[in-house]
């Protein structure tokens, strides 16, 4: 099958902290991939790399066999390119269906009738119907997750980056989470997840790889991977329930 995602050599630094350091791997379509690493170790930069908010140095990124180094960010969300952030970032101000509908109309295209049904099905799918005409800025913790899991999936994505969404989730919080993306991937979605919640990636993920100081340490089936003294030795504390 062909990738959906590659990532050829990427490279980024700010003077002397490199974030990214010669990074290759690919995303099959359909795929969900883990990625772990300690803090600081350019995950989230990655994810900026990809979304086209910061500029690699040099390398090349790849979607759907199409070089969208140069795209700029707003196209390759047009693209198919979605992500949610580590820290919610909703329009407070706004209810939370129009937060879905800004990225319906702006991400996906859809306008009018079109638009708020696809808003009304990603609500219920993500567990947020009852609160579609709320501020955002009333939701719970997992209610905000739940909005940049809904806010990139208006978009309409191919490709959806999840960074560390289920941190500061109480353990039904999380599982009730791992449920939604598994709903998520079976419509063929390709997905890459940022999270240091372990136990989460290996209950979704196909494939996980380590990232330190920007680099690729690893890569491989996932409980190999946490099995690794190498990769034990990094994660010190972490949780790893395998």
């Amino acid at each position: 099958m062909p990738a959906i995602l590659e990532l050829n050599n990427l490279c980024k630094a700010y003077g002397a902290v490199v974030v990214a350091d010669q990074l290759s791997f690919a995303l099959e379509k359909g795929e969900a991939l883990g990625v772990i690493g300690p803090n600081g170790a350019g995950k989230t930069t990655m994810f900026n790399l990809i979304t086209g908010t910061v500029g690699a140095q040099s390398g090349e990124i790849r979607f759907n066999q199409t070089n969208i180094t140069g795209l700029s960010a707003a196209n390759r969300c047009r693209a198919g390119i979605a992500r949610s952030f580590q820290v919610p970032q909703p329009f407070g101000a706004m209810s939370v269906f129009e937060n879905v509908l800004v990225a319906a109309t702006q991400g996906a295209g859809e306008y009018g009738n079109a638009a708020n049904q696809l808003c009304l099905d990603i609500l219920e799918r993500t567990g947020l119907i009852d609160r579609a005409n709320a501020p955002a800025s009333s939701l719970t913790l997992l209610g905000r997750k739940r909005l940049e899991l809904a806010r990139a999936l208006g978009a309409k994505p191919s490709l959806l980056l999840l960074d560390e969404i289920a941190g500061g989730l109480t353990e039904s919080e999380c599982t009730s989470l791992i449920d939604t993306i598994k709903d998520i991937r079976q419509t063929g979605v390709s997905i890459i997840w940022i999270e240091h919640v372990v136990h989460a990636l290996l209950a979704v993920v196909d494939r996980l790889i380590v990232i330190d100081f920007g680099k690729k340490i690893a890569e491989g089936e996932p409980h190999a991977i946490m099995a690794s003294n190498a990769v034990r030795e990094i994660y010190l504390g972490i949780e790893a329930d395998v």
